[in-house]
């Protein structure tokens, strides 16, 4: 049907394992309840699934603190359960992306534990960054974890090793040869065992320079480089300029080494997309050039406003900077470690705004959830277990509001999603959210989504290019309407709290709200919608 690659133009549908669906009652969700409900995923109309990490792992950071990374942790299932997942998504013409974590390891890594028995200096240790402390015993820099708190953890014997994370997650050390052997390993695991591809995870993370030497404001990095962590663009921007162990020129040669194992697989199409949020963002191309990943995340509109100049500029510029290597971006509103955007700008606002991103060329992220219009869950403090909500003493909330599990059917919590008690609690003001519900109304997200999908599939992946006829710099009266041209439609965006007038020729395919079905003329268009226009 596509003369692209499978992965050009895909709409790729994340899934949470601990959030998605219980099959045992145990409250957590597992490897055979994402197959028992693959056939919604497939009717969403999406092209692949990344699942998000379920190998062996204490489950200290929601499974990315991985103790080996060729094995199913027992709580998701076990490797038969992995290729009954692959075989049935396979059957319903759904790629499988896995997710893969090569910047640290957890400390209860075979390797970790050997390294801690072993001497400073040792090979065991070369694996990962030990170094000797300060002599007056601090640790070899001022780094702050992501997750807060120093990023160096001491050992018995008096040395630091280096976590960018918590401190159960050590850092490897990406300049040695056993690490680059293992990994190998891994990739040629996952990709016999069937899957199309894999999600980098801190992409830009494997190589780090100056590690000896200190920050001139660690804290305020580390507070610049979580998404979950409010800040002005401006300073973000400023400190990210600055980050010493991140998008380093070396990780360009391992992602190298990987495509020739990609493109050994012969006609299989085997993709990979890098999480790689760097700066300045032209940055962002040099994973995609043509010898590297085919993917690199875009993760402007995970904190952008719902504002049209601000819109404008991250979707022209990520188009553009993406032409330079024959490259299509990347889209995502929303995924395990940010605040859903239905939290982030509000219901109306993240309805539009989902049907305006999925007009544009290049691939879409769904979390799953965004498709029911989910917003962060309501939690207590005494529910959350993200580390940076623990090492931050409270300051950070952390990740978990994103992450609770998904409502399915029933008008009470949990709404289907378990038969025993969820992992974290779903609130009962979901019960308008529920899978079930959804279906059955006509003007739900969910069929609106659908709906979408079948379009764009059918008419929009012809044209790879977009022309601007409103924006901030194409002939916007008042700033309010973003809108633009894609082969035989045009998708419209009022970002205002007003209606707008908007010349419509031709006939409305979709809305995000409002009464509109076949129009010609001038219409109003209502505050924070989209529409689809056949030409």
């Amino acid at each position: 049907m596509r003369s692209l690659p499978w992965w050009k133009e895909a709409v790729i549908y994340q899934i949470y394992p601990r959030s998605f669906y219980d099959s045992n009652g145990d409250g957590e969700g597992d490897l055979p309840g994402i197959t028992s409900k693959l056939d919604y995923v497939q009717q969403l109309g999406v092209d692949a699934i990344w699942l998000s990490p379920f190998y062996t792992s204490p489950n200290k950071d929601g499974g990315y603190d991985v103790a080996d990374p060729r094995n199913v942790d027992p709580r998701f299932g076990n490797l038969d359960d992995v290729k009954a997942l692959i075989h049935r998504a396979h059957e319903l013409h759904l790629k499988v992306l896995a997710d893969i974590v090569p910047n640290h390891f957890s400390d209860q890594h075979e390797w970790f534990q050997a390294a801690l028995l072993a001497a400073p200096g040792s090979a065991e240790r070369a694996r990962f960054h030990f170094y000797n402390a300060h002599a007056d015993g601090t640790p070899p820099n001022n780094w702050i974890s992501l997750f807060g708190g120093p990023s160096w953890t001491q050992v018995a014997d008096g040395q630091f090793y280096l976590h960018l994370f918590d401190s159960s997650q050590p850092d490897l050390n990406w300049d040695n040869a056993d690490v680059k052997e293992d990994f190998e390993k891994t990739l040629r695991f996952w990709l016999d065992l069937g899957v199309d591809g894999f999600r980098i995870d801190v992409a830009h993370g494997l190589v780090k320079e100056d590690i000896l030497e200190n920050h001139h404001d660690p804290q305020g990095l580390s507070n610049a480089l979580r998404l979950d962590y409010p800040m002005e663009p401006e300073k973000r921007n400023e400190l990210l300029l600055t980050v010493p162990y991140f998008d380093r020129q070396g990780v360009h040669e391992i992602y190298r080494d990987w495509r020739k194992i990609f493109d050994s697989y012969g006609d299989r199409e085997i993709m990979a997309v890098a999480e790689a949020w760097v700066h300045p963002p032209i940055n962002a191309t040099k994973y995609v050039r043509a010898d590297e990943l085919h993917q690199v995340f875009n993760f402007d509109l995970l904190t952008a406003p719902f504002e049209a100049a601000h819109l404008f500029e991250v979707i022209n510029r990520s188009l553009e900077l993406n032409a330079t290597v024959d490259a299509l971006p990347t889209w995502a509103l929303s995924n395990h470690d940010s605040p859903r955007v239905a939290s982030r700008i509000g219901d109306e606002a993240s309805r539009a705004l989902s049907l305006f991103v999925l007009a544009l060329p290049g691939s879409n992220y769904i979390f799953a959830g965004q498709e029911l219009g989910l917003p962060d869950g309501e939690l207590h403090d005494s529910d959350r277990q993200d580390p940076s909500f623990v090492r931050s003493g409270g300051l950070v909330k952390g990740r978990d509001g994103a992450r609770i599990p998904l409502p399915w059917s029933g008008d009470s919590t949990p709404f289907g999603f378990t038969a025993g008690t969820p992992w974290l609690p779903i609130s009962q003001s979901w019960q308008s959210h529920t899978v079930e519900k959804q279906f059955k109304d006509s003007a739900s997200l969910l069929n609106l989504f659908r709906a979408a999908l079948a379009l764009r599939r059918q008419y929009l992946l012809a044209s790879q290019e977009i022309t601007w006829i409103e924006s901030p710099i194409h002939g916007s009266k008042d700033g309010s309407i973003l809108a633009f041209t894609r082969g035989a439609f045009t998708v419209v965006m009022n970002v205002s709290d007003q209606s707008k007038e908007f010349n419509i020729a031709g006939e409305i395919l979709l809305a995000s709200s409002g009464d509109f079905q076949v129009s010609v003329g001038k219409k109003l268009l209502p505050a924070r919608s989209c529409i689809w226009i056949s030409n």
